[in-house]
Protein backbone atom coordinates (compact mmCIF):
# COMPACT_ATOMS: atom_id res chain seq x y z
CA UNK A 1 0.00 0.00 0.00
CA UNK A 2 1.10 3.56 -0.34
CA UNK A 3 2.67 4.78 2.84
CA UNK A 4 3.07 8.58 1.51
CA UNK A 5 1.17 11.03 4.63
CA UNK A 6 -2.53 12.69 3.67
CA UNK A 7 -0.08 16.05 3.41
CA UNK A 8 2.05 14.82 0.76
CA UNK A 9 4.97 15.71 3.05
CA UNK A 10 7.84 13.00 4.31
CA UNK A 11 6.13 11.96 7.58
CA UNK A 12 6.56 8.61 7.69
CA UNK A 13 10.17 7.17 7.25
CA UNK A 14 10.88 3.03 7.68
CA UNK A 15 12.26 1.74 10.80
CA UNK A 16 15.97 1.86 10.17
CA UNK A 17 15.58 5.85 9.22
CA UNK A 18 14.16 6.25 12.41
CA UNK A 19 16.68 4.29 14.46
CA UNK A 20 19.62 6.11 12.74
CA UNK A 21 19.01 9.17 14.27
CA UNK A 22 17.10 8.29 17.38
CA UNK A 23 20.21 8.54 19.48
CA UNK A 24 20.80 11.75 19.05
CA UNK A 25 17.94 13.47 17.36
CA UNK A 26 16.82 15.49 20.44
CA UNK A 27 20.10 15.56 22.90
CA UNK A 28 21.66 19.18 23.52
CA UNK A 29 25.30 19.83 21.45
CA UNK A 30 27.75 21.08 24.04
CA UNK A 31 26.47 24.99 22.79
CA UNK A 32 22.74 24.35 23.80
CA UNK A 33 22.00 26.61 26.93
CA UNK A 34 19.91 25.09 29.91
CA UNK A 35 16.70 26.43 31.01
CA UNK A 36 14.81 26.50 34.45
CA UNK A 37 11.58 27.54 33.70
CA UNK A 38 9.16 27.01 36.17
CA UNK A 39 6.19 25.24 35.37
CA UNK A 40 3.64 26.36 37.52
CA UNK A 41 5.10 30.18 37.62
CA UNK A 42 3.71 32.41 35.11
CA UNK A 43 5.49 32.89 32.26
CA UNK A 44 5.40 36.37 32.27
CA UNK A 45 6.88 36.74 35.40
CA UNK A 46 9.80 34.62 34.50
CA UNK A 47 11.36 36.79 31.66
CA UNK A 48 12.09 40.65 30.64
CA UNK A 49 8.58 42.28 29.84
CA UNK A 50 10.00 43.82 26.68
CA UNK A 51 11.87 40.51 25.38
CA UNK A 52 11.33 39.61 22.23
CA UNK A 53 9.92 36.01 21.85
CA UNK A 54 10.39 34.86 18.38
CA UNK A 55 11.72 32.12 16.41
CA UNK A 56 15.14 32.94 17.04
CA UNK A 57 14.68 33.32 20.91
CA UNK A 58 16.80 30.31 22.87
CA UNK A 59 17.68 28.57 19.68
CA UNK A 60 21.49 27.31 19.72
CA UNK A 61 23.40 27.45 17.29
CA UNK A 62 23.15 23.77 15.89
CA UNK A 63 19.81 24.70 15.56
CA UNK A 64 17.37 23.11 18.30
CA UNK A 65 16.08 24.40 20.78
CA UNK A 66 14.54 23.44 24.45
CA UNK A 67 11.14 21.85 24.68
CA UNK A 68 10.29 24.61 27.33
CA UNK A 69 11.42 27.66 24.70
CA UNK A 70 9.14 26.22 21.94
CA UNK A 71 6.04 25.92 24.42
CA UNK A 72 7.02 28.81 26.02
CA UNK A 73 7.15 30.59 22.61
CA UNK A 74 3.38 28.65 22.03
CA UNK A 75 1.93 30.65 24.99
CA UNK A 76 2.82 34.06 24.23
CA UNK A 77 1.20 33.75 20.71
CA UNK A 78 -1.75 32.49 22.63
CA UNK A 79 -1.33 35.14 25.24
CA UNK A 80 -0.93 37.67 22.30
CA UNK A 81 -3.86 36.38 20.30
CA UNK A 82 -6.16 36.54 23.58
CA UNK A 83 -6.40 32.89 24.12
CA UNK A 84 -4.47 32.99 27.20
CA UNK A 85 -3.78 35.80 29.57
CA UNK A 86 -0.68 36.97 31.35
CA UNK A 87 -0.99 34.53 34.52
CA UNK A 88 -1.00 31.29 32.72
CA UNK A 89 2.04 28.70 33.17
CA UNK A 90 3.55 27.00 30.93
CA UNK A 91 1.17 24.22 31.98
CA UNK A 92 -1.77 26.18 30.88
CA UNK A 93 -0.25 26.03 27.09
CA UNK A 94 -0.92 23.03 25.55
CA UNK A 95 -0.06 19.16 25.45
CA UNK A 96 3.17 18.94 23.86
CA UNK A 97 4.02 15.19 21.98
CA UNK A 98 6.99 14.96 20.39
CA UNK A 99 7.62 12.99 17.07
CA UNK A 100 9.02 10.61 16.85
CA UNK A 101 8.30 9.79 20.71
CA UNK A 102 10.31 7.36 22.73
CA UNK A 103 11.22 7.62 26.57
CA UNK A 104 13.28 10.34 27.61
CA UNK A 105 15.39 10.71 30.84
CA UNK A 106 15.27 14.67 30.35
CA UNK A 107 13.19 17.26 28.28
CA UNK A 108 14.35 17.05 24.32
CA UNK A 109 16.24 19.80 22.87
CA UNK A 110 13.45 20.06 19.47
CA UNK A 111 14.59 21.11 15.50
CA UNK A 112 11.81 21.41 12.64
CA UNK A 113 8.52 19.98 12.46
CA UNK A 114 8.86 17.67 15.39
CA UNK A 115 6.14 18.65 17.64
CA UNK A 116 2.28 18.50 17.23
CA UNK A 117 0.74 20.20 19.80
CA UNK A 118 -3.20 19.61 21.56
CA UNK A 119 -5.05 22.61 23.34
CA UNK A 120 -8.67 22.61 23.99
CA UNK A 121 -8.64 26.52 23.82
CA UNK A 122 -6.96 27.10 19.90
CA UNK A 123 -9.10 28.95 17.50
CA UNK A 124 -8.25 28.97 14.29
CA UNK A 125 -6.45 32.01 13.52
CA UNK A 126 -4.14 31.96 16.83
CA UNK A 127 -3.17 28.13 15.41
CA UNK A 128 -2.03 29.37 11.83
CA UNK A 129 0.10 32.01 13.73
CA UNK A 130 1.25 29.39 16.10
CA UNK A 131 2.28 26.56 13.27
CA UNK A 132 3.81 29.42 10.92
CA UNK A 133 6.07 31.33 13.61
CA UNK A 134 7.51 27.99 15.89
CA UNK A 135 9.18 26.23 13.11
CA UNK A 136 9.43 23.21 15.65
CA UNK A 137 5.55 22.87 15.55
CA UNK A 138 4.19 20.14 12.52
CA UNK A 139 0.44 20.22 13.84
CA UNK A 140 -2.10 21.92 15.31
CA UNK A 141 -4.92 20.39 17.26
CA UNK A 142 -8.01 21.42 19.56
CA UNK A 143 -9.18 18.96 21.80
CA UNK A 144 -8.87 17.22 25.46
CA UNK A 145 -6.92 15.24 26.24
CA UNK A 146 -9.52 13.53 28.68
CA UNK A 147 -11.49 13.21 25.86
CA UNK A 148 -10.50 9.74 24.31
CA UNK A 149 -10.51 9.63 20.42
CA UNK A 150 -12.21 7.14 18.51
CA UNK A 151 -15.43 4.87 19.31
CA UNK A 152 -15.54 3.40 22.89
CA UNK A 153 -18.37 1.20 22.34
CA UNK A 154 -20.96 0.77 19.45
CA UNK A 155 -23.33 2.68 20.97
CA UNK A 156 -21.65 5.98 21.19
CA UNK A 157 -20.44 8.33 18.52
CA UNK A 158 -17.35 8.48 17.90
CA UNK A 159 -14.78 11.53 19.23
CA UNK A 160 -12.20 13.12 16.93
CA UNK A 161 -9.81 16.14 17.54
CA UNK A 162 -9.78 19.24 15.20
CA UNK A 163 -6.74 19.59 13.46
CA UNK A 164 -6.49 23.29 12.60
CA UNK A 165 -3.33 23.47 11.13
CA UNK A 166 -0.63 21.54 9.34
CA UNK A 167 0.17 17.72 9.71
CA UNK A 168 -0.82 15.90 12.67
CA UNK A 169 1.14 12.22 11.64
CA UNK A 170 3.07 11.32 14.86
CA UNK A 171 5.47 8.31 15.07
CA UNK A 172 5.94 6.64 18.57
CA UNK A 173 9.08 4.50 19.10
CA UNK A 174 7.62 1.02 20.95
CA UNK A 175 10.14 -1.36 22.30
CA UNK A 176 9.11 -5.08 21.65
CA UNK A 177 11.74 -8.23 22.24
CA UNK A 178 11.62 -8.93 19.04
CA UNK A 179 13.15 -5.09 17.93
CA UNK A 180 11.66 -2.05 18.04
CA UNK A 181 8.61 -0.35 16.20
CA UNK A 182 7.13 2.68 14.36
CA UNK A 183 3.45 2.99 15.28
CA UNK A 184 2.17 5.89 13.14
CA UNK A 185 -1.10 7.42 13.28
CA UNK A 186 -3.04 11.07 12.34
CA UNK A 187 -3.11 12.18 16.27
CA UNK A 188 -5.90 13.31 15.84
CA UNK A 189 -8.26 10.28 14.92
CA UNK A 190 -5.96 7.81 17.54
CA UNK A 191 -5.76 7.72 20.47
CA UNK A 192 -2.84 9.41 22.57
CA UNK A 193 -0.24 6.41 24.02
CA UNK A 194 3.22 8.04 25.55
CA UNK A 195 5.71 4.81 24.99
CA UNK A 196 7.25 3.62 28.04
CA UNK A 197 11.45 2.27 28.08
CA UNK A 198 9.09 -1.31 28.75
CA UNK A 199 5.65 -1.47 27.66
CA UNK A 200 3.27 -3.45 30.14
CA UNK A 201 0.78 -4.63 27.03
CA UNK A 202 3.89 -6.06 24.92
CA UNK A 203 5.18 -7.57 28.11
CA UNK A 204 1.81 -9.30 28.59
CA UNK A 205 1.31 -10.29 25.20
CA UNK A 206 4.73 -12.03 24.70
CA UNK A 207 4.39 -13.34 27.87
CA UNK A 208 0.86 -15.17 26.74
CA UNK A 209 2.51 -16.08 23.44
CA UNK A 210 5.36 -18.19 25.24
CA UNK A 211 2.84 -20.59 26.06
CA UNK A 212 2.34 -21.82 22.43
CA UNK A 213 4.34 -22.57 19.63
CA UNK A 214 3.40 -20.80 16.63
CA UNK A 215 -0.23 -19.04 17.76
CA UNK A 216 -2.79 -17.64 15.57
CA UNK A 217 -3.96 -14.22 17.70
CA UNK A 218 -6.65 -11.99 17.34
CA UNK A 219 -6.95 -8.83 18.17
CA UNK A 220 -10.25 -7.67 17.84
CA UNK A 221 -9.40 -4.21 19.41
CA UNK A 222 -6.25 -3.26 17.64
CA UNK A 223 -6.03 0.65 17.11
CA UNK A 224 -2.94 1.54 15.56
CA UNK A 225 -1.99 -2.14 15.58
CA UNK A 226 0.92 -2.40 17.97
CA UNK A 227 0.43 -5.10 19.93
CA UNK A 228 -0.65 -7.65 16.87
CA UNK A 229 2.06 -6.00 15.01
CA UNK A 230 4.09 -6.73 17.88
CA UNK A 231 2.61 -10.64 17.90
CA UNK A 232 4.42 -11.04 14.30
CA UNK A 233 7.45 -9.56 15.16
CA UNK A 234 7.56 -12.54 17.60
CA UNK A 235 6.88 -15.11 15.90
CA UNK A 236 2.69 -15.35 15.65
CA UNK A 237 1.96 -17.73 12.73
CA UNK A 238 -1.17 -15.59 12.25
CA UNK A 239 -2.89 -12.07 13.23
CA UNK A 240 -5.82 -10.99 12.49
CA UNK A 241 -6.82 -7.83 13.63
CA UNK A 242 -9.90 -5.80 13.52
CA UNK A 243 -10.90 -2.26 15.11
CA UNK A 244 -14.74 -0.48 14.44
CA UNK A 245 -13.09 2.57 14.25
CA UNK A 246 -11.81 2.89 10.32
CA UNK A 247 -9.06 5.58 10.91
CA UNK A 248 -7.67 2.66 13.27
CA UNK A 249 -7.90 -0.46 10.57
CA UNK A 250 -6.59 2.31 8.20
CA UNK A 251 -3.75 3.36 10.57
CA UNK A 252 -2.96 -0.31 11.28
CA UNK A 253 -2.48 -1.73 7.73
CA UNK A 254 -0.13 1.81 7.30
CA UNK A 255 1.82 0.41 10.25
CA UNK A 256 2.12 -2.96 8.64
CA UNK A 257 3.51 -1.73 5.86
CA UNK A 258 6.14 0.89 7.62
CA UNK A 259 7.18 -2.03 9.73
CA UNK A 260 7.86 -4.88 6.88
CA UNK A 261 4.73 -6.72 6.52
CA UNK A 262 3.44 -5.60 3.01
CA UNK A 263 -0.62 -5.23 2.60
CA UNK A 264 -3.03 -4.91 0.23
CA UNK A 265 -5.47 -2.23 1.08
CA UNK A 266 -9.34 -2.62 -0.25
CA UNK A 267 -11.50 0.48 -1.03
CA UNK A 268 -14.28 -0.88 1.11
CA UNK A 269 -14.44 1.24 4.84
CA UNK A 270 -15.86 -1.95 6.86
CA UNK A 271 -15.73 -5.47 6.89
CA UNK A 272 -12.42 -6.86 5.25
CA UNK A 273 -9.84 -3.81 4.81
CA UNK A 274 -6.10 -5.21 4.21
CA UNK A 275 -5.06 -8.42 3.21
CA UNK A 276 -1.38 -9.71 3.59
CA UNK A 277 0.65 -12.66 3.86
CA UNK A 278 -0.66 -14.54 7.29
CA UNK A 279 -2.45 -10.86 8.24
CA UNK A 280 -5.84 -9.38 7.76
CA UNK A 281 -7.28 -5.97 9.08
CA UNK A 282 -10.90 -5.93 9.38
CA UNK A 283 -13.09 -2.72 10.76
CA UNK A 284 -16.38 -4.63 11.96
CA UNK A 285 -18.32 -4.33 15.29
CA UNK A 286 -16.43 -7.19 17.70
CA UNK A 287 -19.92 -8.91 18.29
CA UNK A 288 -19.67 -9.86 14.43
CA UNK A 289 -16.71 -11.19 14.63
CA UNK A 290 -18.13 -14.74 15.41
CA UNK A 291 -20.21 -14.71 12.06
CA UNK A 292 -17.51 -13.64 10.15
CA UNK A 293 -14.58 -15.24 10.85
CA UNK A 294 -13.88 -18.99 9.49
CA UNK A 295 -11.56 -20.05 12.05
CA UNK A 296 -10.51 -20.53 15.51
CA UNK A 297 -7.33 -18.69 17.44
CA UNK A 298 -4.93 -19.84 20.24
CA UNK A 299 -4.70 -15.67 21.65
CA UNK A 300 -7.88 -13.09 21.27
CA UNK A 301 -6.11 -9.90 22.68
CA UNK A 302 -8.83 -7.41 24.11
CA UNK A 303 -7.28 -3.65 24.62
CA UNK A 304 -10.06 -1.42 24.95
CA UNK A 305 -9.84 2.52 26.36
CA UNK A 306 -9.65 3.05 29.98
CA UNK A 307 -13.03 2.97 32.20
CA UNK A 308 -14.84 0.38 29.37
CA UNK A 309 -16.52 -2.63 30.59
CA UNK A 310 -14.49 -5.48 28.76
CA UNK A 311 -17.08 -8.48 30.00
CA UNK A 312 -19.37 -7.80 26.75
CA UNK A 313 -16.30 -7.70 24.94
CA UNK A 314 -15.07 -11.08 25.81
CA UNK A 315 -18.10 -12.67 25.97
CA UNK A 316 -18.51 -11.83 22.25
CA UNK A 317 -14.83 -13.65 20.93
CA UNK A 318 -14.90 -16.95 23.76
CA UNK A 319 -15.65 -18.63 20.82
CA UNK A 320 -13.46 -18.00 18.70
CA UNK A 321 -9.84 -18.74 20.93
CA UNK A 322 -8.49 -20.77 23.41
CA UNK A 323 -7.58 -18.18 25.67
CA UNK A 324 -8.60 -14.13 26.33
CA UNK A 325 -6.33 -11.42 27.30
CA UNK A 326 -7.58 -8.18 28.48
CA UNK A 327 -4.54 -6.22 28.22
Amino acid sequence: MDIKCRCNQECIKKPPAVLEEIGYIYSPCDNCPEWNFKKFKPFSEQIDPIQKVNANWGRCSCGRRHLDVVVAHILRIMQEEGVKDEKSTLRDACIPLITPAYPLKNAPYLSKDTLVILSPDLNEKCSKRIFGEVPEVKGVLKGDITDTVGIKDSALSFNKYELLAGCDMRCDLVQTPAGPLCIYKHQGEIHIEFPKPVSPKISTLTRVMSKYDDPKILDCTCGPGTLGIAALKYGASRVVFNDIWYPAAYTTALNLEVNGFPVELFPNKQGLVAHGKSWDVYCLDIKELGSVLGEKFNICVVDTFPGVDTASFTEAVMALCEEVVVI
